[in-house]
């Protein structure tokens, strides 16, 4: 008998319905079944009556629900004591990030952590680039930052997601095709970002390792400004896909001739003393399964 079987049976108790249940719990609905069947076959019994009108508890399910409450009681109290000792009843965690990452990564990890741990302090020291979030963690004014891989040896850095440049185009004319060449995309004037930007030396580098000379129009060091300025035709751009996002409406997003990504990461200085708290942020990042999944076009 296994807790997670005893959680899906109270869950679909509580909600007299397995789809229901399975929200609650943020699993898949055949996963609850699962859970439940395996259950009643080990115990050889029938807890749950379904039907046309949702399931309900059969007499032995209602006889043994409230046991099934208690151990998950019972759970919760020796976490919560295991925290308390751990000093995860209190605290800060302090991250420093570049724009994309606090976009689009922190938000639902922050909101993770804290139905976890609603008693830790999350706060947010926002950066250009990576290069001012690691000198945050030299600094000790940030205790987990975001940065790219590969890093010194001074942190300690595990990746969390792989994110490709695009190229940006404007709305018109259209492209038949969202494959660019190299021949095609030195026609374009292109908006850069500034040249103190490792962005830019990244995207430069890659044009020269290809044998082509980017036709560089513009240094611009806002992404949302190079954006607008795609959008209103002046010239083609390369970012990072979590850079554009949301994409506006009519930019036509493109595949680079050559594949291009920067791997981001999190880092925390090696030979630093971490809280408890920090500890459990960063095992709360490495458990959010989309952070792995690779950003594509």
């Amino acid at each position: 008998m296994k807790l997670s079987q005893i959680r899906a049976f109270v869950a679909v108790a509580d909600h007299c319905n397995f789809s229901e249940a399975a929200l609650h719990l943020d699993l898949s609905q055949s996963a609850v079944s699962h859970a439940i069947a395996s259950l009643e076959e080990e115990l050889g019994v029938q807890l749950l009556a379904r039907g046309r009108h949702g399931a309900n508890l059969t007499p032995v399910g209602r006889r043994v629900i409230e046991q099934a409450r208690q151990m998950l009681q019972l759970q919760d109290a020796i976490a919560k004591e295991a925290n308390l000792e751990k000093g995860l009843q209190g605290g800060t965690v302090r991250l420093a990030a570049f724009r994309s990452v606090a976009t689009h990564i922190l938000p639902s990890a922050i909101a993770r952590f804290r139905r976890k741990f609603p008693k830790i302090a999350v706060t947010i020291i926002e950066h250009f680039d990576h290069v001012g979030v690691e000198q945050a963690l030299r600094e000790g004014r940030a205790d987990i930052g975001f940065t790219h891989i590969p890093a010194t040896d001074e942190f300690e850095v595990w990746e969390i997601v792989r994110d490709n440049y695009v190229v940006l185009l404007p709305p018109t004319p259209k492209l038949r095709n969202s494959q660019l060449t190299w021949e095609q995309l030195v026609s374009h004037p292109l908006i850069f970002p500034c040249a103190n930007d490792t962005c830019y030396t990244r995207i430069h580098n890659h044009f020269l390792a290809s044998g082509f000379q980017p036709n560089i129009a513009y240094e611009v060091n806002e992404d949302s400004t190079i954006v607008s300025m795609v959008m209103q035709g002046l010239g083609a751009a390369i970012m990072p896909l979590l850079a554009v996002k949301p994409v506006p409406t009519g930019i036509q997003v493109c595949k680079l001739p050559v594949p291009l990504e920067r791997v981001i990461g999190t880092a925390v200085l090696s030979n630093a003393l971490h809280t408890p708290a920090v500890f459990a942020f960063l095992d709360a990042l490495k458990n959010v399964g989309q952070f792995s999944e690779k950003a594509a076009v």
